[in-house]
């Protein structure tokens, strides 16, 4: 047995471990692509109910308030989302409307702090 035969062997499992993870990292790609593909088809329905129960000056105060507070936006378009699907509010939420609900979050979650001087 010559040094190169010996290599050629010991190649060919190397060869065998290099496929195994090329398609390990092929499953992981494939499956993230997937995950993607879901995320965006569900933000896609997302949109076009928001756009259904929404006027457009409700949505752009909604854009813009995304900007500020992502965290409060996403958890109220999933309740106006919820409410509108159960007919428990008026469709379409106009941007007074959307105010209103706006305040009354805000009333909800605002503390007032107080400094006192001693």
């Amino acid at each position: 047995m010559s040094v190169d035969e010996g290599y050629d062997e010991g190649q060919s499992g190397g060869d065998e471990e290099l496929e195994t993870i090329r398609q390990r990292k092929m499953q992981e790609l494939q499956r993230q692509i997937e995950e993607d593909r879901k995320r965006q088809e569900l933000a896609a329905q997302r949109r076009a109910v928001l756009r259904a129960i929404l006027t457009p000056e409700a949505r752009e105060r909604l854009d813009n308030l995304r900007v500020v507070r992502p965290e409060l936006v996403d958890a109220l378009e999933q309740q106006l989302i919820t409410l509108a699907q159960s007919g428990k509010v008026r469709v379409p939420i106009t941007d007074e409307d959307l105010k209103r609900i706006l305040e009354t979050i805000y009333k909800q979650t605002h503390r007032e702090f107080r400094i006192r001087y001693r």
